[in-house]
């Protein structure tokens, strides 16, 4: 009897597990959607800060490719953040030579007239 109610206990929780599992990729995605959109549109994207679910166990493997890809999203999404930084940095710095030049002093004078 207990081997059959094992069976019936781990039927029941798998797709809430793949639900589970399913739903902290979706926020991920979501995450990882808003920050591609913010760099195409030239703007810096919102500092945010996920917390992952607690008990979420093992990724399940129907799940793997997804979270392949989201993993790549990712990586791509974060050496453009990167990229977008070190762009600005450099801007930056070309403002801040531009405003460091002091402004040009007349060099000849016109003295006949």
């Amino acid at each position: 009897m207990t081997i059959v109610m094992a069976r019936k206990v781990a039927a029941v929780s798998a797709p809430t597990w793949n639900a589970a599992w399913s739903d902290a990729l979706a926020e991920l995605e979501l995450g990882v959607e808003e920050i591609e959109a913010a760099l195409r549109a030239g703007h810096s994207p919102a500092a945010t800060t996920w917390q992952p679910p607690t008990n979420l166990g093992q990724l399940p493997a129907p799940l793997r490719d997804r979270a392949q890809a989201l993993v790549n999203r990712q990586l791509h999404a974060a050496r453009a953040l990167a990229e977008a930084a070190e762009h600005s940095r450099r801007h930056l710095q070309v403002l801040d030579q531009v405003r460091a030049t002091p402004e040009a002093a007349p060099v000849y004078l016109d003295t006949a007239g």
